[in-house]
Parts: structure tokens; C-alpha cells; sequence
């Protein structure tokens, strides 16, 4: 069974811990370099953000990859606020998982719920957007299912639409659901530097 393999990595990467409003920051460096962080709510364990770096082909360090949370803007102050003006039509593709699934929200997409299908690909490990207007297409795939070789389920998927928002649930299987309980108890264990130390390089 190829679950630990994973589980095996998360314990043998170098953890550091910092607990900050409300939240429970952990930093990961795996062996081959690759940095990953995340974010959880203190109370309830929920995943707020999870994040990705890695060197760049000079060896020096990359940009964050927000593979769960709200996408981040390179741009601050005054020019974002411009930027997220221009652009406020188009559609916005984020990650927002719950404790029990895996969850995108897609806002922007004003068109009713009968013009989506969501699709499992099993051979290309993805799911696929589709609308019968042709207005929106998209094809994203689930990296926790890979990082643990799990088959896609067309069965767990599902959506919904709301305010303008494509709301898509994949229910997590309980391969996922009694690992991340397992690392949820390891997390914890994780001795916290203080609010406000810079020991946890989440930025």
C-alpha cells in the first residue's frame, strides 16, 4: 500500500512551527529542497492554505505556488487594489477545502447552474469544467490524490452554484481523511516558536 509513502515524507521533512492569530503555521523543507507551507485553524484543524516553493534552475529561491487558499497578488498597496478592479469580471479559481472534502470556488461566473458539467478524466488525473455556452473551460487536477495514489472517483464528486460562485466538492476518501488525522496529532506535537518570531518563513 503506497499510503505511508507520503506520511513518510511529511515526518522526514524539517518542521517548523508557529502559532499566530488563530492559526497553527507549519514550514516544511523536504530533502530535494522544496519548501511547503501551510496554514490551520487552532480550534478546528481545518487546512486554511497550503503553499509551494522551490529553487529556481540558478539555485536561488522561487515564488510561493498557492495550491490551496486565496490566490496571492505580487502586486501591494495601491496598485493591487487598481489591478483587482480591471480584472474584477473575470473568473477567480481557488482551492478552499473543508475538514471532509476538497473544495474550488469559482467566482465570477454568473451563468445558472444547468450550463456546468464537472467531469472526472481518470486517464489524464483531472477533473474538467465544462459549460454549454462555451463560456468557461477548465481542467485542474487534485495533487493530494496523486501524492497518495488514489484513483479519481466520479462518485465523490459534485457542485453546486451560488452568488455567482461554481462551487465544486470532491468528498476526501478515507485513505486521506485517517492520514491527515494522523499528521493533524504529529502537527501538534511540533514544539511552536511564539507569535511573532520569525522562525516560520510562511511569507
Amino acid at each position: 500500500m503506497a499510503v505511508p509513502s507520503w506520511l513518510e515524507r511529511l515526518r522526514a521533512a524539517g518542521k517548523t512551527a508557529l502559532v499566530q492569530d488563530g492559526k497553527r503555521k507549519i514550514h516544511y523543507l523536504f530533502e530535494d529542497g522544496k519548501e511547503m507551507a501551510e496554514e490551520y485553524d487552532i480550534k478546528t484543524g481545518q487546512l486554511i492554505s497550503r503553499k509551494w516553493r522551490e529553487k529556481n534552475t540558478l539555485g536561488g529561491t522561487g515564488k510561493w505556488q498557492v495550491e490551496v487558499g486565496e490566490p496571492t497578488s505580487p502586486l501591494l498597496g495601491a496598485l493591487e487594489s487598481e489591478l483587482i478592479t480591471e480584472s474584477s469580471s473575470n473568473p477567480i479559481f481557488m482551492r478552499k477545502d473543508t475538514l471532509s472534502s476538497f473544495q474550488w470556488r469559482i467566482r465570477n461566473l454568473p451563468y445558472p447552474k444547468e450550463v456546468y458539467s464537472v467531469s472526472v478524466e481518470e486517464e489524464q488525473r483531472c477533473c474538467v469544467i465544462r459549460t454549454t455556452n462555451k463560456k468557461y473551460y477548465k481542467k485542474f487536477s487534485i495533487p493530494d490524490l496523486d501524492r497518495y495514489h488514489l484513483p479519481l472517483d466520479a462518485a465523490a464528486l459534485s457542485f453546486t452554484h451560488a452568488n455567482n460562485t461554481l462551487i465544486i466538492t470532491y468528498q476526501k476518501p478515507k485513505e486521506i481523511l485517517a492520514a491527515e488525522e494522523q499528521l493533524q496529532k504529529e502537527l501538534k506535537n511540533i514544539k511552536a516558536a511564539n507569535s511573532g518570531d520569525g522562525d516560520c518563513k510562511t511569507q
